[in-house]
C-alpha cells in the first residue's frame, strides 16, 4: 500500500512535521527541568496552590489526586480530578506551579461552559471511533479496488485532525488563564511570571507539533489517493 512506502509526500510533509514535534517535546522537557529548579518566592507546593485558585473560583468540589509519572498532569471531567505528577504536586518550583495552574484552567472551562472544551469532549468518542477504523478501511479500499470505502477511510481519519485543531485553543485558553490568575492573585511575583509563561509556552508547542503532524498526515492521504483516483 503506497501509504506505508516512502514517498515524496513523506519527505515534503511528514519528516518536517516529525523533526518540528520532536523540537516541541525537547524544548518541553529542557524548559520545564530549567523552572523546576527556581522555587517561587510564596513557598507553596504546586498542589497548594491548584487548591487555592480552585476554591477562588468556587470549585471546592474538584478534589486533588497524586499520581505517577513526569508531566503527566491532567484534569478529568468525568470525576472532577485534577492530577498532577511526581514532579509537580509537592514541588514549589515556578514551573510546577505554572503546570497545576494550567491544569486548573481546564476545570474553569468546563464550570464557565467554555465551548471549545465542551466540543472537544463531544468529539472523543467519533474521534477514538475513527482513529481505529481510518486505516483498516483504507487499506481494505486500496485492496478491493473500492474508492468509496478509501474516503470513508480518509473521512474517519479527518477526525484526528479536526480533535487536535479544538485542542490547540482550548490549551492555549487554559494557559492564558493560567498566567492571569498567577499575576493577578499575586501567586508569582515578576520574573516568575515570565519563567511559568516560558513553560506553558513552551507545553503549547506540543499542540501545535500535533495538529501539523496529523494535518500533514491526511494531505499525504489525500494526495497519494486523490492522484491514484485521477489516474483512474
Amino acid at each position: 500500500m503506497p501509504y506505508f512506502y516512502v514517498d515524496r509526500y513523506y519527505w515534503i510533509l511528514i519528516i518536517p512535521t516529525m523533526l518540528f514535534a520532536f523540537w516541541a517535546q525537547s524544548r518541553v522537557s529542557s524548559t520545564f527541568n530549567k523552572y523546576s529548579r527556581v522555587m517561587s518566592r510564596g513557598g507553596y507546593t504546586a498542589a497548594e496552590i491548584c487548591r487555592r485558585i480552585l476554591d477562588s473560583n468556587g470549585l471546592y468540589h474538584v478534589r486533588i489526586e497524586h499520581i505517577s509519572g513526569n508531566l503527566t498532569d491532567h484534569f478529568d471531567p468525568s470525576t472532577n480530578v485534577v492530577r498532577l505528577s511526581d514532579t509537580v504536586y509537592g514541588s514549589r518550583s515556578v514551573a510546577s506551579i505554572g503546570v497545576a495552574a494550567h491544569e486548573v484552567g481546564h476545570a474553569v472551562q468546563y464550570a464557565v461552559g467554555y465551548v471549545p472544551i465542551r466540543v472537544r469532549a463531544a468529539i472523543i468518542p467519533i474521534t477514538n471511533f475513527g482513529s481505529k477504523l481510518s486505516m483498516p478501511l483504507i487499506l481494505l479500499g486500496f485492496l478491493f479496488q473500492w474508492q468509496p470505502i478509501v474516503n470513508l477511510g480518509i473521512i474517519l481519519f479527518s477526525l484526528m485532525t479536526l480533535f487536535q485543531l479544538v485542542t490547540l485553543p482550548v490549551e492555549l485558553n487554559a494557559s492564558r488563564r493560567a498566567l492571569k490568575t498567577l499575576e493577578g492573585d499575586s501567586i508569582l511575583y515578576g520574573e516568575e511570571v515570565s519563567q511559568a509563561k516560558s513553560v506553558l509556552t513552551a507545553a503549547a508547542l506540543t499542540y501545535v507539533a500535533a495538529l501539523l503532524t496529523s494535518a500533514a498526515q491526511l494531505l499525504r492521504l489525500i494526495l497519494i489517493y486523490g492522484r491514484r483516483n485521477n489516474r483512474d
